[in-house]
């Protein structure tokens, strides 16, 4: 470890001291506790470690952060709706700087029997009912920014689909980092889907600050008990000048379904580790991703599949688009457990660089130990079809507006996998807009 990345985790332990409570419960501070141990043995990742040898760390180590935006004020419920994505009618929870905003939230309209609560006063009031759940699949000691977060462990949201509950409408969590110093902002997330029951749920992390410069370090736990089926989308819409880390784990049981959908709209660096375990037959998950990396900005997601059991069916599509001197980093890992008979999976990752200095750095991995298996995977990194563009500047259109024509076709079969119509149309404007600040001229 350098002295560089010492510092930072020591400035990093040194928040942490100062963030802990007073009083808290035996189970908490125990948490807490093992997740700076283990964050002090691992410290920040490097690029010698195998899993971060493409993505650099080194202008987080640079910077230094403060406490969660404690110097800045609650932002207004017309700003915070006028940046998270269209409500739809359902339940509105809303955190600024990882802190439940109940002034911003629409906890009324949620509708159905799911219900939502700040994981703080869940800590704080019944400690133990979380005590089987919260750092159950999300390890400290294998992922450091799991460690970091876990140390920090304050406050989130708890999503309970109660059995055989079918939710209607949405759960929409949108997390809102604001202010102008560069703070830490770690929510956690816990979701339990019952037997049999059905939701949907969408994570939406937006910035509205104006200087950046923050680390939002989010992670996430998702249970599936048999026969539930469960659709998570995450939004994120990063500071160009932020950075985002986030860590999805799931675990599904006998017959579940499991939908993952990530869209990644930038950020100078951001970071998902996503962890599926198919534990309980027949249980089935399909993980969707689009990622889009401008100037300055890297995106690297790493996802892992574990097929434990057998008869179960995985499905993965995770596309990337790089412009300017943006850089993408996909690995992508599927392991089949000798016992694991009948497995089907599939996963690919087409990526489309827009210019010269764009890079994607791609690995997509098959681990077999059975032998009756169907698997399958790839990967792909191409530019735009100069005979497609052709033919629409042919037929009338600026050279600029057909090349957002095929880049938002190369993008619609992620968008149009998203489980609400309404999501997908307004993404594909917002990767419109985003398209249309290209610089004009920049090769494709």
């Amino acid at each position: 470890m350098s002295q560089a990345h010492e510092a930072a985790r020591d400035a990093l332990l040194a928040l942490q001291a100062e963030a802990t409570p007073a009083q808290e419960t035996p189970f908490v501070a125990r948490l807490r506790a093992e997740a700076r141990d283990a964050f002090a043995a691992q410290g920040l990742p490097t690029t010698r470690w195998e899993e971060w040898r493409y993505t650099s760390l080194a202008r987080l180590v640079e910077s230094r952060f403060a406490l969660e935006g404690e110097d800045t004020a609650t932002p207004s419920r017309e700003e915070a709706e006028s940046v998270a994505f269209p409500v739809f009618a359902c339940g509105l929870f809303v955190f600024v700087n990882g802190q439940f905003a109940p002034s911003l939230s629409r906890p009324a309209t949620a509708g159905g029997p799911v219900r939502v609560e700040s994981l703080a006063r869940v800590l704080t009031e019944s400690p133990e009912t979380l005590e089987p759940w919260l750092g159950q699949l999300a390890s400290s000691k294998e992922h450091p920014f799991v460690a970091l977060a876990t140390s920090f462990l304050s406050d989130g949201a708890v999503v309970t689909v109660p059995r055989s509950a079918d939710s209607q409408t949405p759960i929409h969590l949108v997390f809102l980092t604001t202010g102008d110093e560069p703070h830490l902002c770690q929510p956690r997330v816990l979701i339990r889907a019952e037997r049999g029951s059905r939701a949907l749920v969408i994570q939406d992390f937006v910035s509205i600050s104006k200087q950046g410069g923050h680390l939002r370090n989010a992670v996430s736990e998702v249970f599936l008990e048999d026969d539930a089926d469960l659709g998570l989308v995450t939004l994120q819409r990063g500071h160009p000048r932020s950075f985002l880390t986030t860590g999805l784990f799931a675990r599904q049981e006998r017959n579940s379904r499991f939908a993952s959908h990530v869209v990644t709209l930038g950020g100078q660096l951001v970071r998902n580790e996503l962890q599926v375990t198919l534990a309980g037959e027949g249980a089935e998950c399909r993980l969707d991703g689009l990622f889009v990396a401008g100037d300055g900005e890297v995106i690297d997601n790493h996802t892992l599949v574990d097929h434990a059991v057998p008869h179960c069916t995985s499905a993965e599509l995770y596309k990337g688009i790089l412009d300017g001197d943006g850089k993408g980093v996909f690995r992508g890992r599927v392991v089949v457990r000798p016992d694991a008979q009948k497995t089907a999976a599939d996963q690919s990752n087409p990526n489309l660089l827009l210019s010269d200095g764009a890079e994607i750095d791609t690995k997509p991995q098959l681990e077999i130990y059975a032998d009756d298996v169907r698997c399958s995977h790839g990967s792909a990194i191409g530019r735009l079809d100069e005979d497609a563009l052709f033919y629409l500047r042919a037929r009338g259109l600026g050279e600029e507006e057909a090349r957002r024509l095929l880049v938002s076709g190369f993008a619609a079969e992620v968008l149009r996998g998203l489980p609400d119509e309404a999501l997908s149309s307004t993404l594909m404007e917002e990767l419109r807009k985003r398209l249309g600040r290209r610089e004009p001229g920049a090769r494709a």
